[in-house]
């Protein structure tokens, strides 16, 4: 089984995600991709985020008509810090060692690795398939492959042009009742409508 693995807040997911799974889908012969809301982000401890109930049904929404992808709860059901090494090495456990694991990411992520727990065993565990912000061009891995010896050969460059949306202008526009129209699914759009998520007085709720 080809299985890939796409993290993050999604607070809230938005059509860059979307695309992402769609492009590493198609160019990596995926049989699924799991989408998995974060549960306690360590990389963005301090910043505000919306409760893990809105973004498990928000990234739901999202998913719901995107074939070949489901959303996990791997790590909203575990306690403590969301650290993808564990998450990595869970998602083998359930779907048996013989799975080829391809965790997806976009070039930021991939250049804070150094920063996030056991990066080696990241690279062990899965291929790492990068989206780039500058396609076409090469990346200097120079000072990541100083950080993480071997992890340029475990890279799979994902075929796709740089999605310039983010959820923090996302969360900006929908504080001032601006459209998100192309930005987040319909659906996506009336669910932070309906609670108000990014308003100025938000139902944020706790982490």
């Amino acid at each position: 089984m080809k299985l890939g693995v796409l993290g993050g807040t999604f607070d809230p997911p938005h059509v860059g995600h979307l695309r992402l799974a769609e492009v590493a889908i198609e160019h990596l012969g995926l049989d699924k991709l799991l989408f998995v809301p974060a549960g306690d982000p360590w990389r963005k401890a301090g910043q505000p985020i919306s409760a893990a109930e809105h973004r498990l049904e928000m990234t739901r929404l999202a998913v719901d008509s995107l074939p070949g992808c489901e959303v996990s709860t791997l790590e909203l059901d575990r306690p403590g810090p969301s650290y993808t090494v564990d998450t990595l090495g869970e998602v083998l456990a359930r779907y048996g060692p013989e799975t080829e694991l391809f965790f997806v990411m976009g070039q930021d992520a991939l250049l804070d690795m150094p920063n996030w727990k056991d990066p080696h065993r990241i690279a062990a565990l899965a291929w790492l398939a990068v989206a780039l912000r500058s396609p076409g061009r090469d990346l200097d891995l120079t000072d990541l492959e100083a950080a993480i010896p071997g992890i340029s050969h475990r890279l799979v460059i994902l075929p796709m042009s740089f999605v310039d949306v983010s959820g923090t202008a996302i969360r900006e526009w929908a504080r001032k009742g601006v459209s998100l129209d192309g930005l987040v699914p319909p659906a996506v759009e009336a669910y932070i409508k309906e609670h108000r998520l990014y308003s100025q007085e938000p139902a944020r709720g706790h982490r």
